[in-house]
């Protein structure tokens, strides 16, 4: 009998996860069809006059869960790429002068809370005791199941477990219970912000973030995040995966109520047993499928809540830069509506938030002898229109105050500058309304909630990434690729 053929659309994290562990099972052939030129998806990478720029994910959390990916497969992190823990893990900038940098040992950062409110040391241990247990349940079991049915969250203990995991409490409201100084509470508040959502509206679950923060760490790969997919390339290949780079899907082409073939825009038709779509769930729903196979209306997808999306600035400086740590978060306006503005107010925000990073602080390898590589970021409300003129408009804004609050001048010495919003997510990923990170992780917009890992029409499609369980982020979408090939693996006998 000839080996199945599974066809994966897609190479970000999500889609090389799914092809690896398919192929590891060794039930299959898989062919990774990726319609950019290099892999990566979000996390690709490019360079120019010397600089080295990773294109999206900054940061690396949950150093466990890149661990267990590659030890699913034999493998070690350290048989691919070096890690550095930051200490400090990240600085965050409340105004001019007024900056903490967040250090590495518990101890200290217990120290530092302590400082800005007595009682806040012993506090955060109770917070921390939470987050931990929020953290094993989340991380190494909720997130693991593939929410195709309610019954999959029946167990007694998961039951009883509901209030220990805070899922009908916010998180504004969880960390106001342990903290009362603002600062305190706004650095509580911020890792929440990867998930898509403002405090009020993620539930206090994700506390769980806050001890991958404190307790597990900041961590960076020498050379930079793409290192990671280098990696996960080279393992996806070591177990036979075969790779396809500017092989762009024009259409899924369906018979007998199965995906048959694949149609690029080149004209081929790969035949598929099975296909996984790593791409953007909402391109596939609805463009590449016809309409009668969508799992979902465009009126559905209209009322999902979609994370933020972003304008980037990719920036080569001729000169070292003071008074930046390899992260730096920029909250130097106040919280309220017009920060608010920047997930669902379909407008550009008067006073946006923004962060830094300055991967040359730590690695010399991603820039020129005595120069830096600065990468800004400002979250915005997806479905914006973008235009170079409001991009130039927001470069000079956000300049302004890093000059300012950092008392240098930076402007003068950019000798590279490239930008990247709405329109770029659009044309190189066909990112649904332009967003960077997917759905948010609202509560209505969580395991059973959140769009379905199969098409419910078609008995061989599958989806993966950041769009379906278990949701935005790197070590989510690394999760979300094993989850949707465990179910291949179980539905089609591989």
């Amino acid at each position: 009998m000839p080996q199945k053929h599974v066809v994966v659309i897609g190479s970000g994290f999500a889609g090389l996860s799914a092809a690896t562990h398919l192929a590891h099972s060794g039930g299959c052939s898989v062919t990774l069809l990726e319609k950019n030129d290099s892999p990566g998806g979000r996390a690709r990478k490019f360079e120019a006059e010397g600089f080295t720029f990773d294109m999206g994910p900054s940061w690396y959390w949950m150093p466990d869960v890149f661990e267990r990916y590659f030890a699913a497969f034999g493998k070690k992190v350290s048989d691919y790429y070096d890690l550095i823990r930051l200490d400090p893990s990240y600085a965050v900038v409340f105004g001019e002068k007024d900056t903490l940098d967040i250090p590495a040992d518990l101890g200290q950062f217990k120290a530092m809370l302590e400082k800005l409110e007595p009682g806040a040391g012993d506090q955060l241990d109770s917070f921390l005791a939470q987050a931990r247990y929020k953290y094993q349940v989340g991380i190494h079991d909720l997130v693991q199941r593939p929410s195709r049915s309610i019954l999959e969250f029946a167990s007694p203990g998961l039951l009883l477990d509901v209030l220990r995991l805070d899922i009908f409490q916010s998180m504004a409201k969880h960390v106001r219970k342990f903290f009362s100084n603002e600062k305190i509470i706004r650095l509580m508040e911020f890792p929440v912000l990867f998930l898509g959502e403002t405090a009020e509206n993620i539930p206090a679950l994700y506390s769980l973030m806050n001890y991958a923060d404190i307790a597990l760490g900041t961590w960076y790969p020498k050379k930079g995040m793409h290192e990671i997919i280098r990696a996960m390339v080279s393992l996806a290949e070591e177990k036979g995966v075969k790779m396809r780079y500017s092989a762009e899907v024009e259409e899924i082409e369906v018979a007998d109520g199965k995906v048959k073939q694949l149609r690029l825009v080149s004209g081929e038709r790969i035949a598929a047993d099975v296909v996984i779509a790593g791409a953007d769930y909402h391109h596939v729903d609805r463009q590449l499928l016809n309409p009668n196979y969508s799992n979902y209306s465009e009126e559905n997808w209209d009322k999902r809540v979609l994370a933020p999306s972003c304008l980037l600035f990719y920036l080569g400086v001729d000169k070292r830069l003071t008074g930046l740590r390899h992260h730096n978060l920029f909250f130097d306006e106040p919280l309220g509506p017009h920060a608010d503005a920047i997930y669902t107010h379909p407008r550009w925000p008067e006073r946006p938030l923004f962060y830094a990073s300055v991967p040359s602080v730590t690695d010399p390898t991603v820039a020129p002898d005595g120069m830096e590589n600065l990468f800004l970021l400002i979250p915005l409300a997806p479905g914006l229109e973008d235009s170079e003129e409001l991009r130039e408009k927001y470069y000079h804004l956000i300049l302004d105050r890093l000059e300012r609050i950092t008392g240098q001048e930076v402007r003068s010495h950019v000798i590279f500058k490239r930008s990247y919003a709405h329109s770029d997510f659009q044309a190189d990923y066909h990112a649904y309304k332009g967003n960077a990170y997917g759905l948010a992780n609202t509560l209505r917009q969580t395991a059973l909630l959140k769009p379905s890992l199969k098409n419910k029409r078609l008995k061989n499609l599958y989806y993966t990434g950041q769009l379906t369980v278990p949701g935005p982020g790197v070590p989510p979408s690394l999760i979300s690729g094993e989850v949707v090939a465990r179910e291949v693996v179980k539905d089609h006998h591989l």
